[in-house]
């Protein structure tokens, strides 16, 4: 292997985060408007630069590689590039492949993703009340999103929940998804809202949900218990001592958690972002496009690396949403 990738603070970039698609069967209003525009297919890297700059990153260091979107399910022939991955997985260059996803499309792709070597998948879901979830993703379908639960599960995938918190709509739904976590076996994650995009008349601040009050509430229920672990994620976690299952908090706003910060970004346009909350980024296409895989690729890809920032900047202490950066969430992947 060549010269690992390590960032101006002397953190390693170890994962990768990659948005296959802007697109998504889905509207969640803390993540895209419900009339989106979305981006013309020749913006798009296609499956095979995914592949060559995936493989590229690969070659200089990165073990995790977590497939997002958009959905990236819904991205037509997308099994081709999770089987093109294996082999990465199979050399051993790559330790980990997984993905983000709403879990519309579980039920048809699990056992293709368990096949091409995928083992844990996270799931976003920040209801169980089939009405409160439809209204949140405006398109979304609670009993299909189940349906791809179950099927996950039985191809042997260890599924984890990803919830939102968000103040007065899953807040009396603490105790529910946790119950319904640990009757599965499964990790349950929450994550604060971030201030991105102009989502249409969505109150942000209305929206936040502290999750220092959620696991307040938490522990007058259960016991936790800290743990050191990391899964390469932002993610802090407890684990409860009454089911045994891990809890996770992602708190950009009242834990920074940028200090360990070993991922980036790329998009489905072949940007590279060096930070969820800032607006930095580099153009990984033009070279990609210009000149293939190789040595002129990588140097694009160190150069990048070398401008990526110390922190980010959100911060809603003012009760204004400060730190605000422009794009989709769908736009960067999560």
């Amino acid at each position: 292997m060549q010269t690992p990738l390590i960032d101006p603070f002397q953190r390693p970039i170890t994962y990768l985060r990659v948005s296959v698609t802007d697109r998504c069967d889905f509207r969640c209003v803390y993540c895209m408007s419900e009339n989106m525009t979305f981006l013309p297919k020749k913006e798009l890297l296609t499956l095979e630069e995914l592949d060559a700059a995936c493989t590229g990153f690969i070659g200089l260091g990165v073990r995790k590689l977590r497939i997002t979107g958009g959905e990236p399910l819904v991205r037509k022939g997308i099994m081709t590039f999770f089987e093109a991955m294996t082999r990465h997985l199979e050399s051993g260059a790559l330790e980990e492949l997984t993905l983000t996803t709403n879990g519309s499309q579980l039920e048809r792709f699990a056992p293709q993703l368990a096949a091409a070597g995928v083992k844990r998948i996270n799931i976003s879901i920040d209801t169980l009340d089939e009405e409160k979830f439809a209204r949140i993703t405006r398109w979304g379908r609670l009993p299909q999103v189940l349906r791809g639960i179950d099927a996950a599960q039985a191809a042997g995938l260890r599924v984890k929940l990803n919830a939102v918190a968000l103040k007065g709509f899953n807040e009396d739904e603490l105790f529910t998804l946790t119950e319904f976590c640990a009757a599965r076996g499964m990790d349950l994650t929450w994550i604060e809202v971030m201030p991105m995009g102009d989502l249409g008349n969505e109150d942000r601040i209305g929206q936040y949900w502290s999750l220092k009050e959620l696991r307040a509430k938490l522990a007058e229920q259960y016991t936790l218990i800290d743990l050191t672990e990391r899964t390469g994620g932002p993610a802090r976690y407890v684990q409860l001592q009454e089911t045994g299952q891990k809890i996770g908090f992602i708190t950009p706003l009242t834990h920074n958690f940028c200090e360990s910060c070993n991922r980036v970004r790329l998009t489905c346009t072949g940007e590279l972002y060096m930070c969820l909350g800032q607006e930095d980024r580099a153009d990984l296409r033009a070279p990609l496009r210009q000149y293939g895989p190789g040595p002129e690729f990588e140097d694009a890809i160190r150069a990048a690396i070398a401008l990526k920032p110390k922190g980010h900047d959100f911060d809603y202490s003012r009760q204004t949403v400060e730190g605000q950066v422009s794009r989709h969430m769908s736009h960067t992947g999560g």
